[in-house]
C-alpha cells in the first residue's frame, strides 16, 4: 500500500519529504512486526539485539557500555534491558577481574538456546519484508547511501 494511503495524506511537500516519511513509517511497521514475532519468546527487539551482540562475543563477556555502542537503538536503556534479561536467566552479570567497579555481561546457555530456536525460524523472520533478493540488495544500498 502506498504511504499516501497508509497515513491518509494525499500530498507531500516534495519527493524527499515523502521518502523520509515513508522510511520512518516503514521502520515503525517493521518494529511492530518484529515485536509480534518475539512476543511468544517473552523478549523485545532490543533484548534480542543484546542477545545477538552477546552471542557474537561468546564465550567472552562485554561491558554494558560496549553493548550500548553496538545496539541498533542507541536510545535504549541498556541497564534496564540487562536487568530484565538477567531476571529471565538469559544473561549473566559477573564482576570484571580487571576492574572491580565494572561488570561484564555474558550470554547464558538459555540465551544461546533461545537464539538457536529463533534461528530455525530465520526464513519467517527474514520474510517480514516481502522483497526479492535483488530488491533487498538495492534497498540496503539506497539506505546506506541516504545515511552517507
Amino acid at each position: 500500500m502506498k504511504i499516501e494511503e497508509e497515513i491518509s495524506q494525499p500530498k507531500f511537500r516534495n519527493s524527499l519529504q515523502r521518502a523520509v516519511i515513508n522510511v520512518i513509517f516503514t521502520s515503525h511497521w517493521i518494529v511492530d512486526r518484529y515485536q509480534t514475532f518475539f512476543k511468544p519468546y517473552g523478549i523485545t527487539l532490543q533484548q534480542f539485539n543484546i542477545l545477538r551482540i552477546l552471542k557474537g562475543q561468546y564465550p567472552e563477556g562485554i561491558s554494558g557500555t560496549a553493548i550500548k555502542s553496538r545496539m541498533m537503538d542507541k536510545n535504549s536503556d541498556v541497564s534496564r534491558l540487562l536487568d530484565r534479561l538477567e531476571v529471565k536467566k538469559l544473561i549473566e552479570k559477573k564482576p570484571s577481574p580487571l576492574d572491580k567497579r565494572a561488570t561484564n555481561i555474558f550470554i547464558a546457555q538459555s540465551g544461546l538456546d533461545m537464539l538457536e530456536e529463533l534461528d530455525t525460524k530465520q526464513e519467517e523472520f527474514d520474510a517480514i519484508l516481502a522483497l526479492s533478493e535483488e530488491d533487498a540488495i538495492q534497498l540496503s544500498e539506497l539506505l546506506d547511501k541516504a545515511r552517507s
